[in-house]
């Protein structure tokens, strides 16, 4: 399957493949990895942060300089802190 809605794939997803490359230029698929390390090479590659919503558990993006955001890449988890 092929989403680009995290919150999908947060929830169906266990493994993910990761693209990177120049859009209508060139690409590479990596080999199948956990979601864990897939998610936290992509958003590393974007330079975002997630978090789950402490209310509901939906995925939140942290505002870019936040404390959460400085916090989780000081940690090197992009995706969900532990």
């Amino acid at each position: 399957m092929i989403d680009h809605d995290i919150y999908m794939i947060d929830l169906l997803a266990d493994r993910l493949l990761v693209f990177d490359g120049e859009p209508a230029q060139s690409g590479h698929a990596g080999t199948p990895i956990g979601m864990r390390e897939g998610m936290n090479q992509f958003l590393a590659d974007l330079d975002v942060t997630f978090r789950r919503d402490e209310r509901v558990g939906r995925p939140r993006i942290n505002k870019p300089g936040s404390q959460l955001d400085r916090e989780q890449k000081d940690q090197g988890e992009y995706y969900y802190a532990p």
